[in-house]
């Protein structure tokens, strides 16, 4: 299968252009969040249903024909979400498989868009077989959450946009959990010399060991950022796209996302998800140093946690 490029990325964005937010890219002193280096972080956590989701679940959906069955997927939260709300905006039935331990902050979003929950599983790969079996039996189309042409595709209109407002920009900081959105922005910015830098939670792995073996292999899962980040094993479309344009692979522990979720709260009042302040975490715990005169943009992917648990 091809790899995203700008053309299928911008053909993307238009396509989902009506249905989705353009969200705002914001220029900082890293000061504010305890850093010695300017920042640029694109927000989206911002977007429709809390997360980056959105923008590959709808440029699936209108890439192809969807059945009168509607759509099946499967979803550690955040996804799931942003089919329930591209199907009740388009129109369609939709279906969705969740791991038991999701968070209510996400279930709750599905069926609140008026999506089928089905909880089933103690991690999100159980969920995908069941959402499999679920499309062969009922010929709903299925929407994958990482691992589809038009879902990378759709996932990388968040490089298009960021490439638009923040020209400048040297480095990429995006969390990686399947890879859907790494494997966008990095087909975004391939042959530009702007480095993508995938970060991973040292619990969920994923990308990180399947660049070491060569090939996508199953991987830990587990720790703060599971929900969000917690695949079994990388896409495979994703795994072509970062071994050929994505820079490097950094692990970062659960104490550094824990602490970027409160510094983006105590000093912008942002709500972030562990997933969505993942990629900062790469900056606050030294994982990633960027080299001088880089100018970083850190991608805030996702907001649908507790806010009463970043208080303090």
């Amino acid at each position: 299968m091809p790899e995203p490029s700008q053309t299928t990325i911008a053909a993307a964005a238009a396509r989902i252009a009506p249905h989705i937010r353009r969200t705002p890219v914001l220029r900082m002193a890293g000061a504010d969040l305890g850093l010695d280096m300017p920042l640029i972080l694109k927000l989206e956590l911002l977007q429709a249903s809390g997360s980056f989701k959105p923008r590959g679940a709808f440029n699936r959906m209108l890439s192809v024909a969807v059945p009168p069955a509607g759509v099946v997927t499967a979803s550690g939260g955040n996804h799931g979400a942003a089919v329930a709300y591209a199907a009740r905006a388009l129109g369609h039935r939709a279906e969705v498989f969740c791991p038991l331990p999701t968070p209510v902050a996400k279930t709750s979003r599905i069926e609140a868009y008026g999506a089928i929950l089905h909880r089933v599983g103690a991690a999100y790969d159980e969920a995908r077989i069941a959402s499999e079996a679920r499309a062969a039996a009922t010929g709903a189309l299925l929407v994958h959450a990482y691992d589809q042409p038009e879902i990378l595709a759709g996932q990388g209109s968040v490089a298009l946009e960021l490439a638009e407002d923040a020209p400048e920009v040297t480095h990429v900081l995006v969390a990686t959990g399947g890879g859907g959105l790494i494997g966008g922005i990095a087909g975004w910015y391939a042959g530009t010399g702007v480095q993508v830098i995938s970060v991973e939670p040292e619990s969920c792995p994923t990308l990180h060991t399947a660049l070491r073996e060569g090939r996508p292999v199953p991987a830990p899962v587990g720790g703060l950022a599971a929900d969000s980040l917690g695949a079994r094993q990388v896409g495979a479309l994703s795994f072509a796209v970062a071994r050929d344009h994505v820079a490097m692979a950094v692990l970062v522990p659960d104490a550094a996302i824990a602490e970027a979720q409160r510094r983006l709260f105590d000093a912008l009042r942002l709500v972030a998800e562990p997933g969505g302040a993942t990629a900062l975490a790469a900056l606050i715990c030294g994982a990633f140093t960027p080299p001088p005169g880089a100018r970083v943009a850190v991608v805030l992917c996702g907001s649908n946690t507790d806010p009463a648990k970043l208080a303090g």
